[in-house]
């Protein structure tokens, strides 16, 4: 009963434009982990901690359209992704990880509403750039960026520009620990990194882990675990 009350309450304090996101299946985020987003970023315009807003893991694009609209003015969103077939998973992913990998790449996962799934899309890319210009975030290089490509191909370690809110939504060992490596020197006091699916796959959850034992004691506390992602927060 409670869950249930839970998952209506999360539905029914969405933004529009986070409905819209589902209704047009432009996201695979439920409404939980959206109205986690949206809570995320309001305690931080509420709190005026500003940056760039990241997402890697972009796939549709819907909680892209959804993170870019939030950002203050004079910053910007940047969103990476191969925008294609994701890479496989490695040694430190559990079987889980590689059962599920393995579907995809067998042809048998499903899209959203029947459509085809979105590893399988060959003009990906386009899509998202025709789906965030159509939703008012254009592709502009300036307010808006997409990177496409594996994360150490695109993502520049050695970047200082401040980030204050940042979406984890890939799905092994080695790009989660890498992002999270990557950016935790941009990161302003205050700013939060969302993970998702933190308690899904065994591989995100010790990339995170090993993270936090490397900083976690000088640099970041867990906001606690908002089921199913876990929420840092930057001292």
């Amino acid at each position: 009963m409670l869950l249930d009350l839970d998952r209506r309450l999360d539905s029914v304090f969405l933004s529009s434009l986070a409905r819209t996101m589902r209704r047009r299946n432009l996201t695979y985020l439920s409404p939980h982990k959206l109205r986690v987003l949206e809570g995320t970023m309001k305690e931080l315009n509420d709190r005026h901690i500003y940056g760039d807003y990241l997402e890697f893991g972009v796939a549709l694009g819907g909680s892209a359209i959804l993170i870019a609209s939030n950002v203050a003015q004079g910053y910007a969103f940047h969103g990476y992704d191969v925008f294609g077939m994701i890479p496989p998973p490695g040694p430190k992913d559990d079987k889980r990880s590689h059962d599920r990998y393995n579907e995809i790449r067998s042809g048998r996962s499903h899209g959203l509403g029947g459509e085809t799934y979105y590893g399988y899309v060959d003009n990906l890319y386009d899509r998202v750039c025709e789906s965030m210009a159509k939703h008012r975030q254009p592709v502009d290089g300036k307010r808006v960026h997409l990177h496409q490509g594996l994360f150490e191909e695109t993502l520049d370690p050695s970047d200082t520009k401040p980030v204050a809110f940042a979406h984890i939504d890939c799905d092994w060992y080695e790009p989660v620990l890498y992002c999270l490596l990557s950016i935790q020197h941009r990161l302003v006091p205050g700013a939060r990194v969302v993970l998702d699916d933190y308690n899904d796959c065994g591989g995100r959850r010790s990339a995170v882990d090993a993270f936090l034992e490397r900083y976690g004691a000088r640099k970041f506390m867990r906001l606690g675990r908002r089921e199913p992602n876990a929420i840092l927060e930057r001292f």
